[in-house]
């Protein structure tokens, strides 16, 4: 997994803060959205609430443990990728989890290396079976970006970009709070690299400015830019 933010929501239901605080730092370096429950119910409540595509669940859960929470979303939903947690390796929660189309069971303690590989997993499912979840980014002022359609939304109207301009949007939205150079955004956007072509980013990122949201991209001055 890259440092780049995948365009997908993640839920972590963990009861133990120092665990919940740790990870959620970790994931909130490379996904687009991250939640957090601290039991069961609260976790189903969330699951509700934004539909997450993936969730990683601690089996031993208060108020509803992981096994209860995943049969219940297995009810009506066999697409959000779960990976489990377990402190055990009981040999019935192991035929139990294997029951509801689980990307991994992992057993704690685990390594970051172990929890990437999952993921990994997790999005590569995505990938392979093109599952087509509308995936929507939504700012301010009822302007809404669209994963899967690549298309900016003002009050349910398209946004019209020209094509550099919308690959310089989509390069930053799909990275949040990475800063991108200017010699990286260039090198994205631009084939001929001979001429300067750092006055004509600018003029891009002036027009891409004029039509969303005022801060939506943040000038990091004299480095690059930033979603």
């Amino acid at each position: 997994m890259d440092n780049k933010s995948k365009p997908y929501s993640i839920l972590f239901v963990e009861d133990e803060k120092e665990i919940r605080d740790n990870y959620i730092k970790y994931l909130k370096r490379h996904f687009l959205n991250v939640y957090e429950a601290v039991d069961g119910e609260d976790g189903y409540q969330i699951y509700k609430n934004k539909k997450p595509d993936i969730m990683i669940v601690d089996i031993n859960l208060p108020k509803l443990n992981g096994l209860d929470l995943v049969k219940r979303i297995r009810e009506n939903d066999q697409n959000t990728k779960v990976i489990m947690l377990t402190a055990y390796s009981n040999t019935n929660y192991l035929l139990e989890a294997i029951e509801l189309k689980l990307v991994k069971y992992l057993i704690k303690p685990i390594s970051r290396d172990e929890l990437r590989e999952a993921l990994d997993l997790a999005v590569l499912e995505f990938s392979k079976f093109d599952i087509k979840s509308k995936k929507v980014l939504n700012l301010e002022d009822g302007f809404v970006w669209n994963y899967v359609s690549e298309e900016m939304l003002h009050n349910d109207m398209e946004v019209l970009f020209t094509n550099k301009e919308k690959q310089i949007l989509k390069l930053l939205l799909l990275n949040p709070n990475i800063v991108f150079s200017y010699d990286e955004i260039i090198a994205e956007v631009w084939e001929n690299l001979e001429d300067d072509k750092l006055d004509p980013l600018k003029t891009m990122i002036k027009n891409i400015r004029k039509k969303l949201p005022k801060d939506t991209i943040k000038n990091i001055f004299g480095v690059g830019y930033k979603f």
